[in-house]
């Protein structure tokens, strides 16, 4: 009996093997990830020559970016599902009293890798500033999301309750809070896509926004 059992997990392991080894996650050989700000949402929207964005405030709390993202390969793809995962975040809070701030999101200490303001961090753990605030008046990110005084900063799955998610959908988009006491700061979004959000190769692309409030 138990030559029988050992057989059969022998048999298993050497039936197992990685998903899709060597497989690159996009059809066309080339992952691509393209982002506006929606015009009908948000007329007279455009980008200056220094790559900021304008966004006026037409009466509508919010104005919305619209992503277009490349086709998988089928081996990426579950019974017409793709594997496909987008998050929105921004360094943009604002409390349940008013209150407004900005804190580069992408950062603990040294906020950005360079002097430039172009290479945020990868996501960490958020700030103290943040999380003595959360205690009292849970603070609201304008991509829709709360940190609460329960919140766990040091959990293995912590950045997994940071940022506001699309997934499985080639045209993600998402609705960015903007009121009219806003007028007069500015914000980034930061955007990350990742093609094959499954197990095998993936492609990660990072985007940012930022975001002039007139």
């Amino acid at each position: 009996m138990r030559l029988f059992y050992l057989l059969c997990l022998l048999v298993l392991i050497f039936s197992c093997k990685e998903d899709n080894p060597g497989i690159y996650p996009c059809l066309d050989g080339d992952c691509n990830a393209n982002f506006i700000i929606d015009p009908l949402v948000s007329p007279g929207v455009y980008q200056d020559e220094n790559g900021y964005w304008h966004v006026k405030h037409y009466g509508l709390n919010y104005f919305t970016i619209k992503g277009e993202l490349d086709e998988l390969h089928p081996g990426y793809v579950i019974n017409g599902v793709p594997l496909v995962e987008t998050v929105f975040d921004s360094n943009y809070w604002v409390w349940i009293d008013g209150l407004t701030f900005t804190v580069p999101l992408y950062s603990v200490l040294s906020f950005f890798t360079n002097g430039d303001y172009k290479n945020p961090i990868p996501v960490g753990n958020l700030t103290y500033t943040i999380e003595d605030m959360a205690k009292n008046h849970p603070p609201l990110n304008i991509v829709g999301y709360q940190i609460n005084k329960h919140q766990c900063f040091d959990c293995p799955y912590s950045p997994t309750l940071i940022g506001t998610y699309s997934k499985y959908t080639y045209e993600p988009q998402q609705q960015i809070l903007f009121d009219s006491q806003m007028i007069g700061d500015t914000a980034t979004i930061f955007i990350e896509t990742k093609f094959n959000s499954d197990i095998g190769e993936r492609v990660t692309i990072e985007n940012e926004f930022n975001v002039i409030f007139h």
